[in-house]
């Protein structure tokens, strides 16, 4: 089996429209159209070639939101879904200017990435990076594929 990519992640959340703000002003995702034969409330958004879907809690049997990770949310040791950026230090001025705390970061990870961790309003960890060092991603996965 091969899988060619992770085409989109689905999240319950509480409150569609505050999530819809966190998702599309916050994190400047954009909204797309969902099926039109859904009869279930959620919403839909797009970043490069990834979709997040949102589904609203009480349309569903699921309970929204992470469980706290306690210390583990610093540093990224749990559960969290990681959106490559092109400048961290923007979407970091972005999450303060909308109250978003930091939890963790910016760190470096030790492979040429540099990595912040925040919460979207229901509780779920969120990871964003950026490559910083010489090494592109490129070059990591040919560095790895070596060592197979």
């Amino acid at each position: 089996m091969y899988i060619k990519t992770l085409q989109h992640s689905g999240l319950v959340v509480r409150d569609l429209e505050k999530s819809r703000w966190f998702y599309g002003t916050v994190l400047g995702m954009q909204e797309v159209p969902r099926p039109a034969n859904f009869t279930f409330s959620g919403a839909w958004f797009q970043g490069g070639d990834s979709q997040l879907h949102l589904i609203l809690e009480r349309d569903t049997t699921a309970p929204a939101g992470f469980v706290d990770a306690g210390p583990a949310k610093h540093t990224g040791l749990a559960t969290h879904l990681a959106f490559e950026v092109h400048d961290l230090a923007a979407v970091k001025s972005r999450l303060e200017q909308h109250g978003i705390a930091i939890l963790g970061g910016p760190m470096l990870r030790g492979d040429g990435i540099e990595q912040m961790y925040f919460q979207d309003p229901d509780g779920y960890l969120l990871e964003c990076f950026q490559w910083i060092g010489a090494e592109t991603q490129q070059q990591a996965v040919e560095r790895a594929a070596i060592h197979e």
